[in-house]
């Protein structure tokens, strides 16, 4: 049986959600990633070297801040989404826009070319990392899911792979390719093929970017991906003073 999708989205929060893809981090840490999570009560983050993204079972509860800070600790900055306000005592140091896309129509398939990476390719995916900016990608990003790569002469010139994963769902992300390499339809070769391995086991792909980033999202609804939702993403830093650190 099909899964239907939501493609409506909403472009505000409005209380605590039903969906998984509204609150995916939450969703993807107390489910399939749960063994990732460092959680207290309503908050949970992603290891510092796996994923710099912290999350709330409800963004609107100061319970859940709360618990957040403790989680944290003082004077500690994280990411977080899907945020549009931070109690008193938070700092806001960053942020933007971001957009979420999923799978309708995408055309998934083997790239018969592509290699899985592993914990051994880590140097030369953060390379590529360092040319391309896809994203945030960390020490252990890769352990999140699968990643598959496209070599030339030996150098990784392209990359996409799996990174949160809400119940039912999986994100494709750290889609780059080496900017002497581009034109060629190689990071759409790796959407496919991971979106390929994505529905084998069951689930569904889909996708985050940044709202500005129009080039990639025209992109990805040309390959069967329609947008869902807008919704903003935060740099915040929890109260207090880091530990060890001494006021000014």
């Amino acid at each position: 049986m099909a899964q239907s999708i939501d493609v409506r989205g909403g472009e505000t929060l409005a209380g605590p959600s039903t969906h998984p893809l509204d609150n995916a981090v939450w969703a993807a840490l107390t489910g399939p990633h749960a063994r990732f999570a460092e959680r207290l009560g309503r908050a949970a983050r992603y290891p510092a070297d796996v994923y710099d993204f912290a999350a709330l079972a409800d963004p609107a509860d100061p319970a859940a801040w709360a618990d957040l800070g403790t989680l944290v600790g003082p004077g500690t900055v994280v990411w977080i989404k899907p945020v549009e306000e931070v109690p008193s005592g938070w700092d806001v140091i960053g942020g933007g826009l971001g957009v979420q896309l999923v799978d309708t129509a995408l055309r998934a398939e083997p790239a018969p070319e592509a290699v899985r990476l592993g914990p051994d390719d880590v140097p030369q995916i953060l390379d590529l990392v360092a040319r391309t900016r896809p994203g945030p990608f960390l020490k252990r990003t890769v352990q999140l899911g699968s990643y598959l790569g496209i070599r030339h002469r030996g150098r990784l010139i392209a990359m996409a792979g799996e990174r949160i994963r809400p119940p039912g769902w999986t994100e494709i992300s750290a889609v780059c390719t080496d900017p002497e390499h581009r034109g060629r339809g190689l990071g759409t070769r790796l959407v496919r093929a991971v979106a390929a391995g994505i529905r084998a086991r069951g689930d569904l792909p889909f996708l985050h970017a940044a709202a500005g980033n129009t080039q990639a999202i025209r992109l990805y609804e040309s390959i069967g991906f329609t947008l869902r939702r807008r919704s903003p993403i935060l740099l915040v830093r929890s109260p207090g003073t880091p530990h060890g650190t001494r006021p000014l």
